[in-house]
């Protein structure tokens, strides 16, 4: 048995490990973000990588989304103005699709919610993969419903609906729990006006602190880079999602499904803590 001293941002701690265990450890060298996620302790700067990632998968997702039932299924804001809109207009079939959707992308985040309990409750590595390998299924699933859409009918756009709110659901969850809700990625409004926020922190406070030759908060940088950031890689996400869809059809839910994988496949390996 030998003590081994593990060091995140925050702390050092103590513990104990197997030497078979270390010898097979990656050298710091070879050490990327697949292994950082196995880690039970993470470290922000991999979170945050994380949500980037999914930030771009989720931009792709809505492109597809919307060239399959021309809806973006991640916008819940509109969903519940359009559930009022209808019931006062009279519209009570109308409302309670909105309310069906509302309750699957309720659903999708509630799913992600337990699976990461229950991964936390075993102390197992793999605390956001059950929902990546999940994501992952359904958007094949959501490739098959659109390859085969003439068999389903009339049954394509509700049901291709309800499924991909429930995804974005699931993915939002996701995101959130990594971040401790410091991170949205499936809807961008959140994010603009954080982005908003710091940049008008950085006028009023950095802008004269510049001026004065000083350097520029680092936690005011941080956050600033990360929004514009995480906004960025939904609008690529969005256009790379939106070609691909064009030219491969509905087959561009397999690479958007390998992504997630290969995420969640490490911390499957190792198994619990």
């Amino acid at each position: 048995m030998i003590i081994v001293f593990i060091r995140d941002e925050n702390h050092i701690c103590a513990c104990a490990a197997d030497p078979d265990e270390l010898a097979t450890t990656p050298s710091p060298m070879r050490v990327n973000i697949l292994q950082e996620l196995s880690r039970l302790v993470r470290t922000r700067r991999t979170d945050r990588q994380l949500g980037g990632v999914l930030a771009f998968t989720a931009g792709a997702i809505n492109a597809g989304g919307f060239l399959a039932v021309q809806r973006y299924t991640s916008n819940m804001t509109g969903f519940v103005s359009a559930i009022a809109s209808d019931l006062i207009s009279g519209h009570v079939a109308w409302a309670l699709v909105g309310f069906a959707l509302l309750a699957s992308f309720v659903c999708g985040a509630a799913t992600t919610g337990a699976l990461v309990a229950r991964a936390r409750r075993l102390r197992l590595h793999a605390e956001f993969s059950h929902p990546l390998v999940l994501e992952a299924a359904l958007l094949l699933v959501f490739g098959l419903l659109g390859a085969n859409f003439e068999f389903f009918g009339d049954w394509f756009t509700p049901s291709t609906l309800l499924l991909l709110c429930f995804v974005m659901g699931l993915q939002n969850a996701i995101v959130s729990e990594i971040s401790k809700i410091e991170i949205r990625t499936t809807h961008m409004t959140g994010v603009i006006t954080d982005l908003g926020v710091e940049l008008g922190n950085w006028i009023h406070d950095d802008v004269p602190r510049r001026a004065n030759g000083q350097r520029m908060a680092a936690t005011g940088s941080e956050k600033l880079a990360l929004f514009a950031t995480i906004l960025g890689l939904f609008v690529g996400g969005g256009a790379v999602g939106a070609i691909a869809f064009a030219v491969l059809g509905f087959a561009a839910t397999v690479p958007l499904a390998a992504v997630l994988i290969t995420l969640a496949a490490r911390p499957m390996q190792i198994g619990r803590a």
